[in-house]
């Protein structure tokens, strides 16, 4: 299959009309649904979606390659698209995009030759020639004839520079294993040509390991690079000075890692278990700190979907019997009188019944790998019955991963008749009995620290809670959705369980509102102070409007990278302020998330979107005062 045979001119868009990352798919997604491409708007858009929610596609460079394998693709399919002005497609590298590849490939699709079209695609996109070509085209000819310059090679690269160069083996991968695998391959490649460094790429893509590194390789090779957002094989590089960067690294500062290598700074790799081949491994590379912080956010992000779906049903379910009505002397019953608001309240209370569980297991899973699964959601399980709660789950997480990295090696050297049964036998067993027991002993100090801690917060009042409610806010600002940003929003997700019945957390609702101001401030600076922001940077302020209305604090961070000293004071500066006076005026949320989309989730709405406007205001100020 050529690059033509998916390269379809009659779908071109050679001058995008969008002006937002979502309105560019959805304009691509409908030239592919004009022309018979794809069956289901609605549905390929989801799809897409989905793996945009991984990791951006805009790569850089004014390149994205938004790609999605769905059942509504009739034929695989390149669109080619391009923005005369460019637009914010949130790129790895935060500046605009204007070339566009949406690549669109069936289902069930079994035919892996369109994958290795799409790679040499991906390659040919780091040349600055053939950009510029796409960029100055006028027609849909031309730009077939800058791409089918060159047909697809399935042989292995070649070895770069003079066989007496160092030699330096790496690995490519990302999660759909489409564009930024083979972009991050070519771009190794082509850096190490130009240092005079020889190199061998593997790639870890969507049709399987393709230029398998040999052992040869691996043993002559001066030092490993892995730039992969997905598992790779990494006990094979066991002793050898190893870099584990995310795929993006690859693409961008692909001679950042080659020097690192030839300077010998990359710490040597060990591996935990030589039979491991899994992600576990990879963590050598890093701090103490940094594991136990990936480890958490792995319990965390899987634990909020159950959260948000959860709190957010349960507050319809109080809602909904508001407005339906409730007698005085029912008023306990509030959230399940009427038989809909109790239907509600039942699908709300089931999915917070695995949140804690899902929070525990996947910590364990983080630590432990897939062992430690079945030992997690049993701690998880026991905090929430023994009422050791939120913080109990978090400790027995961990203390399920470790207890079955314990048993990983305790059971290590059992005989080779025994060896088939360790993982479906005794992992299973001696991890949930060991954990289980170890959760008794631990649920009793926890359930005192949790029934103090909730205790306290609702006693909070006045001075007392608007200091709390200032310091939370406040972290919400300081690094937008990095670790203490995170730190705040769990600890806030913390509290609504215990307080869905009471009305709901004001500690939540500091924490959402702090994380609502940096976006709207950000907006409204650079409505009020255009001379200090250039037309880009006016253009993405109108969509923090929007970011930080639905509590979508990250929409701050390109400002804040690019000017930190000016901009997360005032960040800063104006969440607390509307943290204090939320958490003082005794405000409660019902609901994780949402923004001004749970407004009707709160108890004095009007109020708390007062105080987030006066926060935005003084953050604004700040900002526009300080920024030269």
């Amino acid at each position: 299959m050529k690059i033509s045979d998916l390269l379809k001119q009659e779908i071109m868009l050679l001058d995008l009309k969008a002006q937002s990352k979502e309105a560019a798919i959805d304009e691509m997604i409908s030239s592919l649904v004009t022309h018979g491409y794809v069956t289901d708007h609605d549905q390929f858009k989801e799809a897409i979606l989905k793996r945009e929610a991984q990791t951006s596609t805009g790569l850089g460079d004014g390149i994205a390659m938004p790609h999605a394998k769905n059942e509504t693709v009739t034929e695989p399919v390149v669109l080619f698209a391009r923005s005369l002005n460019g637009l914010d497609y949130e790129a790895l590298d935060q500046q605009p995009t204007d070339l566009f590849f949406m690549i669109a490939v069936p289902a069930n699709d079994q035919n892996d030759t369109h994958l290795q079209t799409l790679a040499a695609i991906s390659r040919q996109l780091l040349d600055a020639d053939k950009l510029a070509a796409l960029r100055s085209a006028k027609t849909p000819q031309e730009i077939t004839a800058v791409l089918t310059q060159e047909e697809t090679k399935k042989t292995a690269p070649k070895a770069t520079a003079a066989e007496t160069q160092p030699l330096i083996v790496a690995v490519t991968a990302c999660p759909t294993g489409i564009a930024h695998t083979f972009m991050a391959e070519e771009a190794l490649i082509k850096k190490a040509k130009e240092m005079n460094v020889r190199i061998r790429v593997e790639t870890n893509g969507s049709d399987g390991v393709q230029h398998r590194l040999t052992d040869s390789e691996i043993a002559e090779a001066k030092g490993v690079i892995v730039a992969a957002d997905t598992n790779v094989e990494m006990a094979r590089f066991d002793g050898k000075p190893l870099l584990s960067r995310p795929v993006g690294d690859g693409i961008r500062q692909p001679e950042a890692l080659i020097n690192q290598i030839l300077d010998e700074q990359a710490p040597t790799y060990h591996a935990k278990d030589k039979k491991n081949t899994g992600d576990e491994n990879r963590s050598s590379n890093t701090s103490v700190g940094s594991q136990i912080y990936k480890h958490l956010m792995n319990g965390v992000s899987n634990m909020l979907p159950f959260v948000i779906g959860g709190g957010i049903a349960i507050a319809l379910a109080f809602m909904v019997d508001q407005f339906m009505g409730v007698p005085q002397s029912e008023l306990s019953q509030l959230g399940s009188y009427n038989a809909f608001a109790g239907y509600l309240n039942t699908i709300g209370g089931a999915a917070f019944s695995f949140m804690l569980p899902i929070l525990a297991g996947y910590i364990a899973f983080s630590i432990a790998d897939r062992p430690g699964l079945v030992a997690g959601f049993v701690a998880g399980s026991l905090a929430a019955s023994g009422g050791a709660g939120f913080l109990g789950a978090l400790i027995g997480g961990f203390l399920a991963g470790y207890v079955m990295v314990f048993l990983k090696k305790a059971l290590a050297n059992l005989p080779k008749s025994l060896e088939g049964i360790r993982t479906i036998l005794f992992y299973p067993v001696l991890g949930v009995l060991i954990t289980g027991g170890l959760m008794l002993l631990i649920n009793i100090p926890m359930q005192a620290i949790n029934n103090g801690l909730n205790n306290f917060l609702n006693g909070l009042s006045g001075a007392n809670a608007a200091l709390l409610g200032a310091l939370l806010a406040g972290m919400m600002a300081i690094d937008l959705g990095g670790p203490v940003n995170k730190a705040a929003y769990v600890f806030g997700t913390g509290t609504l369980a215990a307080s869905v019945a009471t009305g709901g957390s004001s500690v939540m609702a500091a924490v959402m509102a702090g994380g609502m101001v940096p976006p709207l401030a950000i907006f409204l600076a650079t409505t009020l102070f255009k001379n200090k922001f250039d037309k880009q940077q006016q253009n993405a302020g109108l969509t923090n409007l929007i970011m930080g209305a639905s509590f979508i604090t990250e929409g701050a961070i390109p400002f804040a990278a690019a000017d930190p000293l000016r901009i997360i004071p005032g960040f800063v500066a104006g969440s607390a302020v509307t943290g204090a006076l939320v958490s003082g005026m005794g405000i409660k949320l019902m609901a994780p998330h949402g923004g001004i989309f749970v407004i009707f989730l709160i108890s004095h709405p009007l109020l708390y979107i007062a105080f987030i406007l006066l926060g935005t205001l003084i953050s604004a100020l700040i900002i526009g005062f300080m920024k030269k």
